[in-house]
């Protein structure tokens, strides 16, 4: 019998630590690692030589994030986003050519070419977001399959030239239960305070039903007023009401603060359709989600922020009093999670 129970426990343990993959791999000739978990049919791909983007992730074989048609290579040629890029060191606009740090200016140097801009010619989407990153770690047990990958951005002159605080990232990301964590660390290797103004600018979508009839659940108290070049002007307002708000006729690019949380710390923001739904939990650190819907778009994006969008240039003003930073020799760690149902 004590044998029978041994026998038992041990195959238990090692179809536990079968149920979870983790494999390097590459599709369309680029290097991908590939994350599974069979017990719930998730499986998550993320590019780490395109700014370690999560490139797919599949419940059921239905995509959860918003990935382009056609080949990874094809979309690497072309650029853009999809899937899950990360935005560092900025989020989304700063309201001028330059932004303040520890109360100094720093005027950006758009002769390098790696500052992106928007239709008002403001800087957007941070610095990273299709830079290569360096694989540290690939492993799953009985427990979870992961993946880390750092960035030691203070190598890079160009980097250093338009942010110039020497640190490193290494980023984690998780499938464990069918749901994905991403966990990012900032280390500040710099003699000064860091700020932390980072975001994930997702794409999530669900497939049971047309768009129109999808619902949305805006997991915040105050919405940002936003001015006509979408930069917050400090006031804030109540979220729209009902809750779960309808989508048809909605129109969102707008930033959203102030959420309720549970005894963890989390907020939540989802979206679903007739039975399926996707929901962004957002661990104490992300403060901030900016959304974006509108007529004829098939995803939503939730995206977990640390500040709101312009945060550097918005504190200096006094007008922002929630801006993170990092100690010199000290980490900011945070996570979020994508949870899905109905899938």
């Amino acid at each position: 019998m004590k044998k029978l129970i041994l026998f038992t426990v041990a195959f238990s343990l090692a179809a536990s630590a079968a149920n979870y993959t983790a494999k390097r791999t590459t599709r369309d000739g680029i290097n991908v690692v590939v994350l599974a978990d069979a017990a719930h049919k998730a499986e998550f791909t993320v590019v780490p030589s395109m700014g370690n983007m999560g490139y797919e992730f599949k419940i059921n074989g239905k995509q959860v994030l918003n990935t382009p048609a056609g080949s990874l290579a094809e979309f690497k040629a072309k650029g853009g986003m999809c899937g899950i890029p990360f935005l560092w060191p900025y989020a989304n606009r700063i309201d001028q050519d330059y932004y303040y740090a520890n109360g100094k200016k720093y005027h950006f140097n758009f002769d390098l070419g790696n500052v992106g801009r928007d239709q008002n010619k403001l800087p957007i989407h941070g610095l990273v977001r299709t830079f290569p990153w360096a694989v540290v770690s690939v492993k799953a047990d009985g427990k979870a399959a992961e993946v880390t990958s750092r960035m030691e951005y203070y190598k890079y002159p160009d980097l250093m030239a338009q942010f110039p605080f020497a640190h490193t990232i290494d980023m984690t990301y998780r499938l464990k239960d069918g749901v994905l964590e991403v966990e990012t660390a900032i280390h500040n290797l710099a003699t000064e305070p860091m700020p932390v103004a980072l975001g994930f600018h997702s794409f999530y979508k669900v497939h049971d039903a047309p768009p129109d009839d999808w619902t949305i659940h805006l997991g915040a108290r105050d919405q940002m007023v936003l001015s006509k070049i979408l930069i917050p002007t400090g006031e804030v307002k109540p979220v729209p009401t009902p809750d779960p708000l309808p989508i048809k006729g909605t129109r969102f690019d707008d930033v959203f603060t102030n959420m309720p949380r549970d005894a963890q710390g989390h907020g939540e923001f989802w979206i679903q359709g007739k039975v399926e739904k996707v929901s962004v939990i957002y661990g104490p650190k992300y403060d901030v989600a900016v959304v974006v819907t509108g007529p004829g778009r098939d995803v939503v994006v939730m995206e977990a922020m640390s500040a709101i969008t312009n945060a550097f240039n918005l504190a200096q003003a006094g007008i922002y009093k929630k801006l993170q930073s990092v100690p010199p020799g000290g980490e900011w760690r945070e996570s979020f999670w994508v949870k899905t149902a109905g899938f």
